[in-house]
């Protein structure tokens, strides 16, 4: 099996990488770094033709982990997050349909698609009302998928991520945390702290990609990624400076930051169908993150 990962040097895209490449499968990465190492293809930031790379290479599964995954970064350059989650996902899928057309089509979308829903679980044909550009390019993408699914007969599904986490990770709730706690012993964050997540560890999530990718009908569906577990703000901050060893003082300002849902739950019927079970829980990921954090000080 031959498989390409788009953006192989972030944080799901290079998990992906390591898993599938042990798992003895034939990997190609490409992503913007320009590095020399087999099996590597360097890109450009933007406006990337992927013809040439599905003329010369025949590949059975494609991975997009690309783009970009700031909530806030979407408020800013609106335009720059179109063309990274939203223009290179139709630029592959050209290609793919112009030169690779059997090659299944798995893209990396996220739970903010739903916004703020209107009930919990969240399952993938609730209500799609994202609060903000980033959100509403993601599900652009997945509409793109439907299409070429729909009209050209490629094969591909979306995966709509929850709050995913681990080693490698440098953003989003726990590394601002294990940055702020670095840096003073009083913290403050936005909300109350009863907000809530759905957080899946990284490991869990590369093994359900490989389960999509073993049972999946790709055919321009999508699925949660997720554990169907509601944890608050307030626990997981909790748990991680209780793993961490941190013991200064926790702040809510009350204020709701621009983009960010209040509550999260995933129904996850649909990967419990094709074989999904949650190996770690989420203080062992926790644990996990932080033995990491704490190996690169």
């Amino acid at each position: 099996m031959k498989i390409l990962i788009i953006g192989s040097k972030g944080f799901i895209g290079s998990h992906c990488f390591k898993h599938f490449t042990q798992s003895g499968f034939e990997v190609w990465g490409c992503d913007i770094h320009d590095v020399v190492e087999p099996n590597y293809i360097c890109l450009q930031s933007i406006s990337n033709n992927f013809n040439q790379l599905f003329s010369d290479h025949q590949f059975d599964y494609c991975i997009n982990a690309s783009g970009s995954a700031h909530v806030n970064y979407s408020f800013q350059f609106p335009e720059k997050d179109f063309e990274l989650n939203v223009s290179l996902v139709i630029n592959l899928l050209g290609a793919i349909k112009n030169n690779n057309p059997e090659c299944k089509f798995i893209n990396f979308s996220s739970a903010a698609v739903y916004g703020n829903p209107l009930s919990l679980p969240i399952s993938e044909d609730a209500i799609t009302q994202p609060l903000s550009p980033y959100g509403y390019h993601k599900l652009l993408s997945e509409k793109l998928l439907s299409e070429y699914s729909r009209f050209f007969e490629l094969k591909t599904c979306s995966l709509r991520v929850f709050s995913a986490f681990g080693e490698g990770l440098k953003k989003q709730l726990f590394w601002d945390l294990y940055q702020k706690s670095r840096a003073t012993n009083s913290i403050t964050l936005f909300g109350n702290g009863n907000e809530s997540r759905d957080f899946i560890y990284i490991a869990d999530l590369i093994h359900l990609v490989e389960i999509i990718i073993n049972k999946a009908p790709f055919a321009g569906e999508v699925y949660n990624l997720a554990n169907g577990e509601e944890i608050t703000i307030k626990r997981a901050v909790s748990v991680f400076f209780h793993e961490l060893g941190w013991t200064g003082e926790i702040n809510y300002s009350g204020e709701i930051k621009q983009g960010d849902p209040l509550n999260w739950r995933a129904d996850i019927r649909k990967i419990k169908e094709l074989g999904y079970k949650q190996h770690y829980s989420f203080e062992q990921g926790i644990k996990n993150y932080c033995s990491w954090l704490k190996g690169i000080e």
